[in-house]
């Protein structure tokens, strides 16, 4: 009888913490529940995710970019929600014998939700109080149901009834809370992609015709279409949950230093002089050879066309941006007059701007890097100084000035992959934004730099393709690829990491040609 007390304790706490990882998670689900049935209270699991993203140093970015790519955001979301279980584990093994620990405990969890979820897009602040409040008490009464059904076992415990009524209690509460959660996450994107597909895109005043056949190579696997479909861009923000601004109530404003501080709605957008501009864009952290790049037809109005009615005063130096989520960032004032035309662009190969690139509204400054430029979701362009005021990824070690660097990447074939071809086909994108690509080079192992057949490009903005075929004998090869641009630069081979203001190095892989 003396080893059976502890035996009997252990699998006591264990269940009391399987409460407490249940009632967590419906605490969590339910809050997600409330955040997709009214727009009036944010998710408080994307509230929280936002503000560990706020307070993470940049290499954390670095490391979920480069482990995640564009699902860091779902990671990021799931972590935060199986933080939240695994506290309430601990919570339920502590509240077995003191029950002011579930109140307690349950408490901060509503206070760290509210107090995150109250700056959200959107958010009330009442509602959201009492949304997060109710679910947390919700989520504390089911553990001290839960913890009056946890009894220490007196029999063998696959016959004892107790733990079997306990375990279908629980797995019930675990299965409420995963249908709320996803539920409510789903009823969120759903909104979001029914009002834009309310929306219908005017005929833009100057409008571009679809890619020529001299404008795309076909028939390479694996070869990135010079066009990225809206679904396969990728996406790079701090947004965990996507904004949903209501382009009804949405505009606009142009503040600072200007004549006249003045702002747009979304039909003022609509209704003027509309351009469509192919454009390649890059999130910063792009490692050498990476897929955080891609080239659209952006749709929109003139941003000079706007600065223009506002008048920009002679002292501005900065022009500073504000997504409707807070996100800030800013590039110089003349680079919005020097001819690279900038967009705030309200399309995206041809439809309105999908949500999570931005609906209804974004910036698209050719040749800068996302982090200094592409707002999504803009509801603000303050002129301001230079040194007045940092972006939002600058106080955290990025440079203050992030033109795109001169790049170029092998998509075919796949590092490591099997070869048949003969002769061997080399093939890839290159891209250098306002200068564009005026030769790209590929070298067999050592050998000399053979130049490659281009794509006609669609813009100095867009990036082109680039093929070339090379004889390879039997066995394991390296290749890699650098490209020239317009002005005669070409890439550096010294590789840098994306820190603080883009990677730099040839895009390398290896291959085996077999026979």
């Amino acid at each position: 009888m003396g080893h059976m007390v502890p035996v009997m304790m252990n699998t006591t706490r264990t269940r009391a913490g399987f409460a407490g990882a249940v009632s967590a998670g419906l605490a969590l689900g339910l809050t997600e529940l409330i955040a997709g049935i009214t727009e009036l209270v944010p998710s408080a699991i994307a509230s929280v995710g936002s503000v560990v993203i706020d307070i993470s140093p940049r290499f954390v970015k670095e490391f979920a970019i480069s482990v995640f790519g564009t699902a860091d955001k779902g990671a990021l979301a799931i972590g935060t929600a199986i933080i939240g279980v695994l506290i309430g584990w601990f919570v339920g093994r502590a509240a077995r014998t003191r029950p002011w620990v579930a109140w307690a405990a349950f408490g901060a969890f509503a206070l760290v939700g509210i107090l995150a979820a109250a700056d959200g897009v959107g958010a009330n602040l009442p509602a959201t109080i009492i949304a997060i409040s109710g679910s947390a008490l919700a989520g504390v009464l089911t553990l001290r149901y839960l913890l009056n059904s946890v009894e220490a076992p007196t029999d063998a415990l696959a016959a004892n009834p107790s733990r079997r009524r306990f375990l279908a209690q629980a797995a019930g509460v675990g299965a409420v809370a995963a249908v709320a959660g996803l539920g409510g996450r789903q009823l969120i994107i759903a909104r979001s992609e029914e009002v834009r597909q309310a929306v219908s895109l005017p005929v833009a005043d100057l409008t571009l015709p679809a890619p020529p056949p001299e404008a795309q190579f076909t028939g390479i696997a694996n070869l990135t279409p010079i066009v990225v479909p809206n679904n396969e861009f990728y996406r790079i923000d701090t947004a965990l949950v996507v904004p949903r601004p209501d382009p009804e109530t949405w505009r606009l404003s142009i503040t600072g230093m200007v004549d006249n501080e003045i702002s747009f709605s979304y039909d003022d957008l609509m209704n003027m002089p509309l351009y469509e501009d192919y454009v390649t864009i890059s999130c910063v952290s792009n490692e050498v050879g990476g897929d955080l790049v891609g080239n659209a037809k952006w749709t929109g109005v003139r941003l000079v066309e706007l600065l223009d009615q506002a008048g920009v005063q002679s002292t501005a130096e900065q022009l500073f941006s504000r997504s409707v989520d807070g996100w800030t960032c800013g590039f110089p004032v003349e680079l919005a007059f020097d001819g690279r035309d900038p967009l705030v662009a309200i399309g995206m190969n041809g439809e309105p701007l999908p949500p999570s690139h931005g609906f209804p509204a974004r910036l698209i400054v050719p040749g800068l890097y996302g982090y200094v430029s592409a707002t999504k979701w803009v509801e603000e362009i303050q002129l301001t100084s230079w040194e007045g005021v940092d972006g939002y990824w600058v106080p955290r070690g990025w440079a203050k000035e992030a033109p795109i660097k001169t790049q170029s990447r092998i998509d075919h074939p796949r590092n490591n992959q099997d070869v048949t071809e003969d002769p061997v086909v080399l093939a890839g994108v290159a891209w250098a934004p306002t200068r564009g690509i005026d030769k790209v080079e590929v070298q067999l192992d050592d050998g000399p730099w053979v130049e490659c057949e281009l794509t006609s490009p669609l813009s100095s903005r867009a990036w082109v393709q680039w093929r070339a075929e090379i004889e390879a004998a039997p066995g394991q090869h390296r290749a890699r690829v650098r490209a020239t641009d317009g002005d005669g630069v070409t890439q550096t081979a010294e590789r840098s990491r994306p820190a603080p203001d883009g990677a730099t190095g040839h895009h390398e892989i290896r291959f085996e040609v077999v026979a």
